[in-house]
């Protein structure tokens, strides 16, 4: 069962605030086909540690609002947020162990 939840343009402020856990948001859409690759490593990073940090998926077609306000303009992009700021940002399909030392130096 995936740990990796829907972000929308509505609640994407509340869910990327907290202060306890780094929050790992995949920026991506159907039809890139870099992001159904970047797919698979989100969900086992969000199986193997979410009692680490929060996961989270963005359609940028349907949400065009955050896509605009963080300037993406490449997908897919991955943000890690703490307390509501962006710490890193990965632009194209990295490896999964990248993300996993992101979180970890954010945790």
């Amino acid at each position: 069962m995936s740990n990796v939840a829907v972000l929308t343009d509505t609640d994407f402020q509340e869910k990327t605030s907290g202060e306890e856990k780094p929050v790992l948001v995949d920026f991506w859409a159907p039809w890139c086909g870099p992001c159904q690759i970047l797919g698979p490593i989100i969900e086992q990073l969000s199986d193997e540690h979410s009692d680490k940090a929060d996961f989270y998926k963005m359609d940028v077609d349907e949400n065009p609002n955050t896509a605009g306000t963080f300037k993406i303009m490449s997908i897919p992009t991955v943000m890690i947020f703490k307390g509501g700021e962006v710490k890193e940002t990965f632009i194209g399909v990295q490896s999964k162990d990248v993300y996993l030392d992101a979180l970890q130096k954010h945790a």
